[in-house]
């Protein structure tokens, strides 16, 4: 059967709303009931054989799978012309230029055909479209010896380096989908990998060179590439200089409008790295940058990016005590309708944090009480990097509510889930981290003693300085308030501080 729930659930409601009126212009039939199914499908909760019932008022299964098939195919084919409307419109305008050139080609109407086609090279070229642009070339040394005008060397010579530039595009693409796979055993298998080896005999078969040859979206699958890096190892401090003077060598280009989608990403990246390495100001400078790229192009690319963009802007302003317009943020924008489930699921965990932080425990609880799906599916939805935090932060929640018997099954399943991996991983300060969370909890009086204050600084100051990841100094800022009994966000800004 097909899964029409999923393909329903990635409509947002003006979608919805263009959905429906698509159908009624489709419609030849005023019996019709795809608009009643989709309408069901989309908003109700009952099971195939209720909606089948409602719909027909019997159990017409064969009418009813039918109807579903056809609702199917509408909906791929709105997809598709959304799409060609949208962001593809300007790939579509050069074929149809192709296409028309070759018609007068054949009509050896050679003077319309080229002025076409310089038409189409001068679009393919501006948004980079390497395929489409050796398809130009491709037609216009076709005919060239028919068209005396032509400079055929002059043409030989761009394709050439349109074909290098695309082989150039070709091979980062295999790179950055070798290791998205190796992040993905990672995070969301927790299989167990070294990265860095990885990373280097991938590399090993590539002559890539940073230059203003480069594409938009060639730099971004480098700087993704890094930033995947950065994800593995939390040393975020390390590709911070690499991707900044990465994105200036492309600035200099006079391409400022060309793949934009890249250009968005690559202002989240630069964004979401200064914030984990305590730049925030400078964060919040690249955040106003891709609010500006969003914008452009009727906004075409907008809502695809505002949850990353918020999450990270939410994130900076909390840690430049700034909580309550953090929060402000996340509460507003979670309440909307979103597709993105990894950065719905970041910007849940970050306003649990928020809470937790404030001392609004009773709100930090309400936000964890949304977390019901499995551990399993949320690594994934997000990765195990976000399932241990979620954890992590689940059991402080329980030992500051005191909650002993949700605190101790936490904490149990937590080691004998987890335990291995963290050890395996090199991450052991976690484990240390917890162990000490559970001594405060089951002893008090250990939180008064020497013992305590040695063992956090033996834990954390000794691996304090500016490399220090921002997530771990917010959870050590919680043992460091319990020592100094002061405000938890007030301790966590002025550890942030000292970096």
């Amino acid at each position: 059967m097909i899964a029409l729930d999923s393909i329903i659930g990635t409509l947002n409601l003006d979608d919805e709303q263009k959905f429906i009126t698509y159908l009624q212009k489709k419609n030849k039939r005023k019996d019709a009931k795809n608009i009643d199914l989709f309408k069901l499908l989309s908003k109700s909760t009952l099971d195939s054989k209720a909606i089948c019932n409602q719909l027909y008022q019997t159990k017409n299964s064969n009418a009813y799978h039918a109807l579903r098939k056809r609702l199917f195919q509408s909906l791929i084919d709105f997809t598709a012309n959304k799409n060609l409307e949208d962001e593809n419109s300007i790939d579509m305008q050069i074929i149809k230029y192709i296409l028309a050139s070759r018609t007068f080609l054949i009509q050896k109407n050679y003077q319309v055909a080229y002025k076409i086609l310089d038409k189409a090279e001068y679009l393919a070229d501006e948004n980079l479209l390497y395929p489409i642009l050796n398809e130009i070339y491709h037609t216009k040394i076709q005919y060239a010896p028919n068209y005396p005008k032509i400079n055929l060397e002059d043409l030989i010579r761009k394709q050439k380096e349109n074909q290098n530039k695309h082989q150039l595009e070709d091979q980062l693409n295999i790179v950055y989908a070798k290791l998205k796979t190796v992040l993905n055993s990672i995070s969301h298998e927790s299989k167990i990998i070294n990265f860095e080896i990885e990373l280097n005999d991938i590399l090993k078969s590539t002559d890539i060179e940073l230059n203003e040859s480069l594409s938009f979206k060639s730099l971004y699958q480098i700087l993704a590439i890094a930033n995947i890096s950065a994800l593995v190892t939390n040393r975020y401090y390390e590709i911070e200089s690499f991707v900044l003077k990465s994105y200036e060598i492309l600035k200099r280009k006079k391409e400022t409008n060309k793949q934009l989608y890249y250009q968005i990403y690559i202002s989240y990246i630069i964004a979401n790295t200064l914030f984990r390495n305590k730049k925030f100001t400078s964060s919040l400078n690249y955040l106003k940058e891709m609010e500006d790229l969003m914008l452009l192009k009727k906004g075409v690319y907008f809502k695809e990016f505002i949850l990353k963009k918020t999450l990270v802007e939410a994130l900076n302003h909390n840690y430049t005590d700034n909580q309550d317009k953090a929060i402000s943020l996340a509460e507003t924008i979670l309440k909307k309708k979103h597709n993105d489930i990894e950065s719905l699921l970041d910007l849940h965990l970050s306003l649990l944090m928020f809470y937790f932080q404030k001392g609004q425990l009773l709100k930090a609880k309400s936000v964890l009480s949304k977390f019901y799906h499995t551990d399993q599916w949320y690594i994934e939805k997000a990765s195990i990097d976000w399932v241990i935090k979620k954890n992590v932060a689940e059991i402080l929640l329980y030992i500051e509510l005191e909650s002993d018997a949700l605190l101790i099954s936490r904490l149990r399943s937590f080691k004998r889930s987890y335990s291995n991996y963290l050890k395996q991983i090199g991450q052991t300060r976690i484990l240390k981290f917890l162990n000490l969370a559970e001594k405060i909890y089951k002893n008090h009086n250990y939180l008064t003693s020497k013992t305590f204050k040695t063992d956090v600084e033996e834990a954390f100051e000794r691996n304090t300085a500016n490399k220090e990841d921002i997530f771990v100094i917010s959870f050590y800022a919680w043992l460091k308030q319990k020592i100094n009994k002061g405000d938890l966000y007030k301790t966590t800004l002025k550890l942030i501080q000292k970096q």
